[in-house]
């Protein structure tokens, strides 16, 4: 199995993720390989794709969906693109063992 999405950093992870806007509904839908082999952790919302609305909505739900406060996740690439890159500050190894488990990877 490819490696997960996500990094673990000293101060937090930094997760790998293509955001669906106009996706009907907010969910975050598993890890899918993207066309270069990486994974990447699939999500969609419900926000359109302008200023700025789908990307507060993807920290929003990130945020809810660790636990987390809304201003632990920022957004560190990918503003205009669907390929993006979060950082969510806290416990590293804490926060990938939520993602396993939203992810059913373990």
């Amino acid at each position: 199995m490819a490696a997960p999405p996500w990094t673990v950093t000293a101060d937090g992870i930094i997760l790998t993720l293509r955001l669906t806007p106009k996706g009907g509904r907010d969910s975050i839908d598993g890890i899918e390989q993207s066309a270069d082999g990486r994974s990447v952790l699939r999500v969609r919302v419900r926000a359109i794709a302008s200023e700025g609305e789908a990307n507060a909505a993807l920290t929003k739900l990130v945020a809810k969906a660790l636990g987390v406060a809304q201003r632990e996740v920022s957004l560190i690439a990918g503003a205009t693109a669907r390929l993006k890159r979060v950082k969510i500050t806290g416990s590293g190894h804490t926060l990938a063992a939520a993602l396993e488990k939203i992810c059913a990877m373990g």
